[in-house]
């Protein structure tokens, strides 16, 4: 995987997290260290705004280092980023009580993921409720036709 399929991955993870009650800011640097997607992008909040963007922060509050397998499952929500930490999977440098902020900012997004997943199967349950009903019409018809005839 290159940088940039690692980058945009993340970023899509990233995305769509609804910090809009987020008030200060926040920007982070993620050092990848791989031979094939090493590289750094930086998440930033900004006035209730993410960014996700593939530069350097150099004005950033705290700075991740690791690789791309554990910020993948760090933005999937699947490891604590304070567990990554403790474990010494994570590097982190710079104010650390922002850097815990990063959680908050992925048990949004974690959260929004489940609600869309729960509405979906709500349509989808509708849809088919919907799709019995007309069978269950369909074959009414189906039998008034056959008793005129």
């Amino acid at each position: 995987m290159t940088y940039a399929d690692f980058f945009y991955e993340v970023k899509g993870k990233f995305m769509g997290a609804d910090v809009s009650d987020i008030h200060e800011h926040l920007a982070y640097q993620f050092n990848i260290e791989d031979e094939e997607a090493g590289g750094a992008f930086y998440v930033e909040v900004k006035d209730g705004v993410l960014y996700v963007e593939p530069y350097e922060y150099y004005d950033r509050d705290a700075m991740f280092i690791s690789t791309p397998e554990v910020f993948r499952k760090i933005a999937d929500g699947e490891m604590d980023p304070v567990w990554a930490f403790t474990t010494q999977k994570l590097r982190v440098e710079g104010n650390i009580d922002k850097a815990l902020k990063l959680n908050d900012i992925i048990q949004r997004k974690k959260k929004e993921l489940k609600k869309e997943a729960k509405e979906m199967k709500k349509a989808e349950k509708e849809a088919k409720k919907a799709e019995k009903e007309a069978a269950k019409g369909a074959l009414k018809e189906e039998k008034k036709a056959e008793k005129k005839s």
